[in-house]
């Protein structure tokens, strides 16, 4: 059984590989999206592998040359886009502290409550903040403030998949919380993709509501056009802060935030069942 779990990741891992290199390839020469986009896309990729590549073909590469805003301009693609947001700042945390927090020997319980702090900090302040930079000309901090709400619940809802994903397979696994085995990063691989999942209807929804960024583009426009381009986003960026958030009370986002807390701590509970979550040693 071990032997057969090392060959199917070797494979994965080899077709990781070469999904990474046609992606960096597409990216640079035919596919004009944002920056902080393509880094999303990277990064999802990385983590997992041909399933990402396939998404990505559907949903982002560009067909023919200055069609990426006809291709992107459908509802699910742009929902795609905004949970990639999302996946790639909330996986990296939670990959990263997984590996740091490994050599210090605490109780899961504890290193989930760590994992959940550094993918919210990793997310909120460096993918949703950033990439909703534009919506208030360059005010850092007020899109900190503004896209609190929107990585808050989408987040909840990526833990969903990913925090059940990994405490199974880890108790299951012998090795698999260990970083320096092959084993860890096909969990953190399956948990990615779970959290894709589970994280998908609530970023429709939030795309649906104006609540935050879908796929982006960044096809070149003629230079004649450019002037009159800024004239019209000028004129309706106060619409757009305007609309982003205006489909909400405060109640209602209260009551959604706490809705999808409730919906993370049932996935814990029920998850508890199967491998006890412990804060203490």
């Amino acid at each position: 059984m071990e032997n057969f779990i090392e060959g199917v990741l070797t494979v994965w891992y080899i077709l990781t590989v070469g999904s990474l290199l046609f992606l960096l390839w597409d990216l640079f020469t035919n596919t004009p999206t944002t920056k902080l986009m393509k880094l999303a896309w990277i990064l999802v990729i990385l983590y997992t592998g041909p399933i990402g590549l396939l998404i990505y073909l559907l949903s982002c590469r560009q067909p023919m040359p200055g069609m990426h805003d006809a291709f992107i301009n459908v509802h699910w693609k742009q929902a795609v886009g905004s949970l990639l947001h999302c996946v790639a700042g909330d996986a990296t945390g939670i990959i990263f502290s997984a590996v740091v927090v490994y050599h210090f020997g605490l109780p899961n319980g504890l290193d989930l409550s760590i994992e959940y702090l550094c993918a919210f900090i990793v997310g909120l302040f460096i993918f949703q903040a950033l990439f909703m930079l534009s919506m208030y000309d360059g005010n850092y901090w007020m899109a900190v403030r503004k896209t609190f709400f929107a990585e808050t619940v989408s987040m909840n809802m990526v833990m969903l998949g990913m925090i059940p994903t990994m405490v199974i397979l880890m108790h299951t696994l012998p090795g698999a919380n260990n970083p320096n085995h092959l084993l860890f990063w096909g969990v953190m691989s399956l948990a990615t993709i779970a959290g894709m999942i589970t994280a998908y209807p609530i970023n429709s929804w939030l795309v649906a509501k104006g609540l935050k960024h879908g796929m982006m583009s960044a096809i070149a426009k003629p230079k004649s056009t450019e002037t009159m381009d800024m004239k019209m986003d000028m004129s309706s960026s106060m619409e757009k802060k305007e609309h982003h958030g205006a489909h909400l009370s405060a109640s209602k986002s209260i009551l959604i935030l706490v809705g999808t807390f409730l919906i993370l701590f049932l996935s814990l509970w029920i998850t508890n069942w199967f491998v006890p979550i412990k804060f203490a040693l």
